[in-house]
């Protein structure tokens, strides 16, 4: 049985080129930073987490909410194949019991926050609204695309964002979580418009204030699906 089912909808993902030593730290044992055409990615997200079930039991209050992450993507070699996963910085979510149950059993970074969300369906187009507040100051994602879904390309930015597959968690110098995430290929609404208003330093401190200065590589909406996580498992 899985250890939780659920559906990612709607994820609005803001990428950014790093330097990779910037990650270094972060980097968990036995894993090594993935790079797509030799550049080093950081992806902000904002989406809805939905339909939750943890070891096939739905938590009353705790099955729909928001979530924001800062995540950057990892390779780990496998009996001669490379997998491909992402380590996530930061994770936010309006409700404590998430944040417990994350950080308890799979080691990561959550934090509990208030947050908000909109999703419009206009004439032409579509908006996808996420907020949380830090600090008595809210925090916007807020993207406008076309109305129709189009495909993600095969070897393009946008599928490499979403086609890893593992998540990689780092206990300590020496010891690494693993867990797979299992979902089909996404298609995505192609953005037309991003109006957010992020307060990096508040969010995420001084060592990631240098975002609020650089201009997204891409930003998309994948429109995402039913998704499983796995157990974990130490490398």
């Amino acid at each position: 049985m899985s250890f939780l089912k659920a559906e990612w909808n709607n994820l609005a993902m803001i990428n950014y080129e790093v330097d990779p030593e910037i990650l270094q730290k972060y980097v968990p044992k036995g894993t090594e930073l993935d790079f797509w055409n030799g550049k080093c990615y950081v992806s902000f997200i904002g989406f809805l987490f939905e339909k939750v079930r943890v070891l096939g039991i739905k938590i009353p209050f705790h099955s729909d909410f928001e979530e924001v992450n800062l995540r950057f993507y990892v390779r780990h070699l496998d009996n001669g194949v490379w997998k491909r996963g992402a380590v996530f910085i930061s994770e936010i979510v309006p409700k404590y019991a998430i944040s417990f149950v994350a950080n308890t059993f799979y080691n990561e970074q959550y934090q509990t926050l208030p947050m908000k969300h909109t999703l419009k369906v206009n004439e032409n187009s579509r908006e996808f609204i996420y907020q949380w507040k830090v600090s008595n100051n809210w925090n916007t994602i807020h993207v406008t695309t076309d109305k129709m879904p189009i495909a993600i390309e095969p070897d393009s930015e946008a599928e490499f964002i979403t086609e890893h597959y593992f998540g990689y968690t780092k206990i300590n110098e020496n010891e690494t979580f693993e867990y797979q995430v299992t979902h089909p290929r996404w298609q995505q609404f192609e953005v037309t418009n991003n109006n957010s208003k992020i307060d990096f330093e508040g969010v995420y401190g001084k060592e990631f204030a240098f975002i609020a200065d650089l201009e997204p590589t891409s930003v998309f909406l994948a429109i995402g699906s039913k998704i499983t996580i796995e157990d974990k498992r130490k490398l």
